[in-house]
């Protein structure tokens, strides 16, 4: 018989890598089986980018409690993981005054999950955080701890440090059928047959389709749509926090926020599609973009739009997180229906996943697992001398390759050589930021090409 590990996970996501990595600081043989060729390609690489504060998820629910813990661990989680993190503050914004009570409802619900210093701003003091605010706004609700991360970053950087501490992933390797035999799993993919003492189910849209596989009580995953226009580097004053209108049940609105690496965000829409392979942008969508972005700014400069984007969150019908092991299926962990606030909760549903797995496996702690990891070095942020030496010690990091985002070849070349390092241009993309800037990878898509054909040959995974 083949070998069984001890846990295998489905998915290498933000929420599937965050168990992986948490799991991997324990004496246990893991597996991470990915149908895509790289992680991030689903569900986490196409998000908002935002540190939610906790305000919105219904007070007492896993949901809420995991976003509060998430977001008060992301700081130091992004330290200790060389991860771009900024603290910039959220708005909610309300323009009727017959809404003021949702907007003091919102403010009582985030003081009830645990958010610090909230509070509403009347409409003077919310002009001086945002001078673009809309015309219309009265007031808004202030939640200073929100804030901005690399979601592509996070989810690489927990997969990357799992994949250092001993945990194996196999991509391109399709999930096609999950059995119970005896006290193991059997999961049938197209790459063959895999067996595992726990199983765990962390595949976004699809984590109904394995839940389903096995367990009697069913579930049900929407796949909904978000759809985002991305603006260039160049209207990064345009907008400080991160500005919501008041939120509705299907989403919370239009919102208009910096990037970390400085560009400005429109979106998400929110669209129930039947399609879990649907992330096309479409007409109509763009257009409630364009035309909602204005109830909570104005002056927004559209004519800087570079690209636009769809992503699709993993929707439970019934609105919650999922994380258990099955009643009937014993040694059957549930990580799904995990769409906002899962990017910002991610550390949190790590940890408890790993709580679940120890009270079952009851594996020993690794003495010294790797906790920490260095990012790809980015010339722009490097003083002049320590560029300088850089370039001494590898000159390929004074060949700019990316022209519009100044990214190097030294840069390139880290991205696809590193530990689960990039096997395609949109990898390659999401690492470094190459491809990113105004041009959209007119200049410099031939050349990440053949660097890709050259290091991937050289080192294979």
């Amino acid at each position: 018989m083949s070998k069984i590990w001890d846990v295998i996970i489905i998915g290498s996501g933000v929420t599937g890598s965050a168990i992986a990595y948490n799991l991997s600081r324990y004496k246990l043989n893991v597996l991470v089986l990915e149908k895509c060729l790289e992680p991030c390609e689903g569900t986490s690489k196409a998000n908002s980018g935002i540190v939610h504060a906790g305000f919105d998820a219904s007070t007492g629910t896993l949901m809420a409690t995991l976003n509060i813990k998430g977001s008060l661990m992301m700081e130091n989680f992004a330290k200790s993981l060389d991860i771009p993190y900024k603290r910039n503050g959220a708005l909610v914004v309300c323009n009727d005054k017959n809404r003021l009570n949702d907007l003091e409802s919102l403010y009582n619900r985030g003081l009830k999950n645990g958010v610090k210093n909230l509070r509403i701003v009347q409409r003077d003091e919310l002009l001086s955080l945002e001078p673009n605010i809309s015309d219309t706004a009265i007031a808004a609700l202030y939640a200073p701890s929100s804030a901005i991360i690399d979601p592509f970053i996070l989810n690489l950087a927990m997969a990357e440090v799992a994949y250092q501490n001993g945990v194996e992933f196999k991509f391109n390797t399709k999930v096609i059928d999950v059995k119970k035999s005896n006290d193991s799993f059997v999961i049938s993919t197209n790459g063959g047959e895999f067996y595992s003492k726990v199983l765990i189910n962390a595949a976004g849209v699809y984590a109904d389709e394995i839940h389903n596989m096995l367990c009697p009580n069913k579930m049900q995953i929407i796949p909904r749509k978000g759809e985002y226009m991305l603006l260039d580097k160049s209207a990064s004053n345009f907008v400080r926090h991160t500005v919501f209108s008041l939120p509705t049940p299907m989403g919370k609105g239009i919102l208009v926020s910096p990037t970390i690496h400085g560009n400005v965000l429109l979106g998400p829409t929110a669209a129930d599609v039947s399609d879990k392979s649907d992330t096309g942008t479409t007409p109509e969508g763009l257009e409630i973009i364009k035309t909602k972005c204005f109830t909570s700014m104005k002056n927004v400069p559209l004519h800087k739009v570079i690209t636009s984007f769809a992503g699709l969150r993993a929707h439970d019908v019934r609105h919650r997180f999922t994380i258990e092991e099955s009643e009937s299926v014993k040694g059957f962990i549930d990580a799904a229906g995990i769409e906002s606030p899962g990017l910002t909760a991610s550390p949190a549903i790590g940890e408890m996943v790993l709580g679940i797995v120890k009270g079952i496996l009851k594996p020993s702690k690794k003495l010294n697992p790797i906790t920490k990891r260095k990012g790809i070095i980015h010339p722009l942020s490097l003083s002049t001398k320590e560029y300088r030496h850089l370039i001494l010690k590898n000159p390929s990091y004074g060949d700019v390759v990316c022209r519009c985002n100044r990214v190097t070849k030294g840069e390139i070349i880290d991205a696809i050589t590193r530990p689960l390092g990039a096997r395609t241009v949109s990898g390659v993309k999401r690492r470094c930021t190459a491809l990113m800037g105004p041009c959209q990878g007119a200049f410099c898509m031939g050349e990440i090409q053949d660097l890709l054909k050259k290091y991937v040959k050289e080192k294979k995974r």
